[in-house]
């Protein structure tokens, strides 16, 4: 099977997992700071590392009915965040294979 190696990024400014400081994502990924999770302020990635996905689900959110999975570390396996798969109503289809990480779950690590 082979060992599973995490991915270490390169920037300024890098969000990890709270739990473990795993590498995240960069700053520069962030397309929107206006979202919302379980634990409040969240954040929409272009792109994130070193997780796990779940499999998917339908839920009703905010803005719809979304295809989605959770994500988790990687390292640690703590919930971060979760994975756009589907958006039904038009206006939402620029999540899709995006991603949300919650920013009570996450630790800017240097």
């Amino acid at each position: 099977m082979g060992l599973a190696y995490n991915v270490y990024l390169n920037s300024s400014r890098i969000y990890g997992c709270k739990g473990c400081k795993t590498h995240l994502s960069n700053h520069e990924d962030i397309i929107s700071r206006n979202f919302r999770g379980q634990h409040g302020k969240a954040f929409l990635f272009n792109t994130v590392v070193n997780i796990k996905e779940a499999e998917p689900v339908e839920r009703n959110m905010t803005t719809g009915r979304h295809v989605v999975r959770d994500i988790s570390c990687k390292q640690c396996k703590e919930i971060v965040g979760w994975k756009y798969d589907k958006a039904y109503e038009q206006p939402e289809k620029y999540k899709e294979g995006k991603f949300i990480l919650e920013a009570e779950l996450l630790v800017n690590v240097r």
